[in-house]
């Protein structure tokens, strides 16, 4: 088996950390990294998330290989796009994340670093179904500035997280953002309640669908 996982901003410096995340969740089935061949090196705003949508579109045929693809953005970028072109299983960052945290019927927030997403965010839950979704929560300043200093948006993050807890009860929280996958492995168990790192979730999901689905003949390697 072989997973994809299509970064869907520029930046191969992220994707390479998302990648290494993902490995360590995968175990023995091998990840491989494509990254957005156009478009922005951070989504922060809702005309990025649609650039980043046809740059993902535009990987289908270089995915038709993988056992499974992971939309590693947590807009779900093209998503969709996927879906209709692969035959194989295809997972997104939110998708996965929102799921894990709305478990047991768990009221959850997600916490990011990119403010004018924050009504796609919405969006994208009420379209998944979630009924529990407690808001968005920010970090202040801006988003390139504080991807910056990793120090600094480990310690913005958990005050937004504890935020959260205390302004909208949320009992799980999702760290909202492909980028942010190592800052959400810093902040893992320090926020009182269960905090979603979504890159390993969407590994979780993508493994689940592989074993629900049958895969036919070898495919050539």
């Amino acid at each position: 088996m072989r997973i994809a996982l299509v970064n869907p901003n520029t930046s191969a410096a992220t994707t390479a950390a998302m990648v290494a995340i993902a490995q360590e969740a995968a175990g023995d089935v091998p990840v491989r990294g494509l990254t957005a061949p156009f478009g922005a090196p951070l989504i922060t705003e809702p005309a990025a998330l649609a650039v980043a949508a046809e740059a993902v579109a535009s990987l289908a045929p270089d995915l038709a290989a993988a056992d499974a693809v992971i939309v590693a953005a947590f807009g779900d970028p093209g998503l969709d796009a996927l879906r209709a072109r692969l035959a194989s299983p295809v997972t997104g960052l939110a998708e996965a994340g929102m799921a894990e945290a709305a478990a047991e019927g768990r009221r959850f927030a997600v916490v990011t670093t990119t403010p004018d997403l924050a009504a796609a965010i919405a969006a994208i839950a009420a379209r998944y179904g979630h009924r529990r979704f407690a808001g968005t929560w920010l970090t202040p300043g801006d988003a390139a500035a504080r991807m910056a200093d990793p120090d600094a948006l480990v310690v913005a993050l958990g005050e937004a997280c504890r935020a959260a807890v205390e302004e909208g009860g949320a009992e799980a929280i999702v760290i909202g953002g492909g980028p942010l996958a190592q800052a959400a492995r810093a902040l893992a168990g320090t926020v009182g309640v269960p905090l979603i790192e979504p890159v390993p979730a969407a590994v979780r999901l993508s493994l689940t669908r592989l074993a629900s689905v049958d895969r036919g003949p070898e495919r050539p390697s």
